[in-house]
């Protein structure tokens, strides 16, 4: 009997007919939908918790692993994930954060490439440390930095560290920071791009000064080192970081919400051409202007602090004859003045670099007229 069944199930009649049939159904279904209406559902008739779902703009993640909800990431129009590095404050309703009050620069102690020059030949330059009178000098550098901000007479300050990864700017952070309590110092962040010029790996002492003396005939900022860099090229590297600092300056990354306050003190300890270049940068400076700045020191620093319209100027706390040693000329001068009075976005058309007075030629004009 069974055997016969499979033969039944197995045959070509069986096939026929059962292909047969399904025609015949998909025939009924067909003319069935035909006669319904096809009218679109409207939104108001869908669930209240479907439409939250279909309207939401934001990625709901899963929990934590303590059971504690995660933080929604809110996305933009078209589905991407937008974060407040890429969503800059464009909104004039939007209220900024304070900006810190200062942008202290600060050199780092004397090292043992300061002191004997055929370490370089040895020691890779990361890896150079400080001596024991660098040691002094970041520590005090830590004391005077407190002192300056507590003149301001406030009982919530605090400090941020940007450190360039090299031995000696992390040691002189070391020393420099014993001068905070914990809760003074608001966070830490090693930054590559504030590393030192790169004079090319292990350095033979005499290629070296010969190299110097070539760049000194050619011109410090273009002159780039054999495998090495030029100050143009540091130049380009602390451009991106500046974005990255005004990036911060803006969405108020150094404080929580709620806490955010302006007394808030920005430490960045980095190398003398590379702060250099960052003023520079910062500052519109003009090849020439830069060519005409001097080395701040070990151990010294020059403070960018906010003035009346909460733009950062050298002239708040430097004075004239301080910041003229340090080679700033009387445009770059006028420039820090006005820099004292102006806001966030203005810009100064009579600045050396991005006004009239750029070119000289205009006043020879304005005679014969």
């Amino acid at each position: 009997m069974n055997t016969t069944l499979l033969q039944f199930f197995f045959s070509p009649i069986f096939l026929l007919l059962s292909v047969h049939i399904s025609c015949l159904s998909s025939l009924v279904l067909s003319k069935a939908m035909a006669t319904l209406p096809l009218t679109p559902t409207p939104a108001t008739s869908l669930p209240f918790s479907r439409r939250k779902l279909l309207s939401s703009n934001s990625i709901k993640c899963c929990k934590n692993i303590d059971g504690q909800p995660r933080v929604d990431i809110k996305t933009s129009d078209n589905g991407f994930a937008s974060f407040p590095e890429k969503s800059p404050l464009s909104s004039s309703a939007t209220i900024r954060p304070p900006r810190p009050r200062r942008i202290i620069l600060v050199q780092h102690g004397e090292s043992e490439g300061n002191v004997d020059e055929s370490v370089y030949t040895r020691v890779a330059d990361p890896k150079i440390a400080l001596t024991e009178k660098g040691r002094a000098d970041a520590e005090e550098s830590g004391k005077r930095i407190r002192e300056m901000i507590e003149k301001d007479g406030v009982h919530n300050w605090q400090v941020y560290f940007y450190v360039s990864p090299y031995r000696r700017t992390l040691e002189t952070l070391r020393e420099l920071a014993k001068a905070f309590e914990r809760s003074r110092i608001a966070g830490v962040r090693e930054e590559p791009r504030l590393r030192e010029q790169d004079f090319g790996n292990f350095q033979d002492r005499e290629t070296m000064k010969l190299q110097k003396a070539i760049c000194m005939l050619y011109g410090p900022f273009f002159y780039r080192f054999p495998n090495g860099e030029s100050a143009a090229d540091v130049y380009d590297r602390i451009t991106g970081f500046r974005e990255t600092l005004r990036a911060d300056i803006d969405i108020g990354r150094f404080q929580p919400p709620g806490k955010r306050n302006p007394n808030m003190n920005l430490v960045i300890v980095s190398h003398g051409l590379t702060l250099r270049v960052f003023l520079m940068r910062w500052n519109k400076w003009t090849v020439e202007q830069f060519e005409g700045l001097h080395n701040l020191g070990n151990g010294n620093m020059v403070v960018m602090e906010t003035g009346y319209g909460e733009r950062y100027s050298l002239l708040v706390h430097h004075t004239e004859e301080e910041l003229r040693k340090f080679g700033l000329t009387d445009e770059m001068l006028i420039d820090q003045e006005w820099q004292k009075i102006a806001r966030p976005g203005e810009l100064n058309y009579d600045c050396l670099t991005t006004g009239p007075s750029f070119f000289t030629h205009f006043d020879d004009e304005d005679n014969q007229n």
